[in-house]
């Protein structure tokens, strides 16, 4: 494994592994991913299926550092995306397969959660990196 020199270099590098590995589970292309480090670290991931309920609209699952994984739906390109759950995890860095298990609970018609769970935001990046080395 590498050795990344600062903070934030290792933890794009373990958020970026992150990411490809929860869309290698969901089955989403490396295009259809992004991620984003500033004040807090966030991902999207563009998933082709759609939800029964609004099948006309795109879906998209993100990730955030404060509050982890949710599944919403884009209701307009101006608009913030609408949440239809939350992954109900105590992880922050829940494992791809648990991310994979909740889009496919939410959109095979399973109860959705929609309490917003809450991670604390450190300014200590380091933590953050540390529990996404694996993925690095």
């Amino acid at each position: 494994m590498e050795d990344h020199a600062t903070p934030a270099a290792a933890l794009s590098h373990g958020l970026a592994g992150y990411l490809r590995a929860v869309a290698d589970s969901v089955g989403v292309p490396p295009e259809a991913t992004s991620f984003e480090i500033s004040d807090t670290a966030t991902a999207y991931l563009g998933l082709a299926r759609r939800w029964t309920d609004r099948p006309d609209q795109d879906l998209m699952l993100v990730w955030s550092e404060g509050h982890g994984w949710a599944l919403a739906v884009e209701t307009d390109p101006t608009a913030a995306a609408e949440v239809i759950a939350y992954l109900d995890s105590d992880d922050v860095v829940p494992k791809p397969s648990t991310v994979a298990e909740f889009v496919t609970d939410v959109l095979s018609g399973g109860p959705p959660v929609m309490t917003q769970p809450e991670f604390p935001v450190t300014s200590q990046r380091h933590q953050l990196a540390e529990r996404l080395k694996r993925y690095a």
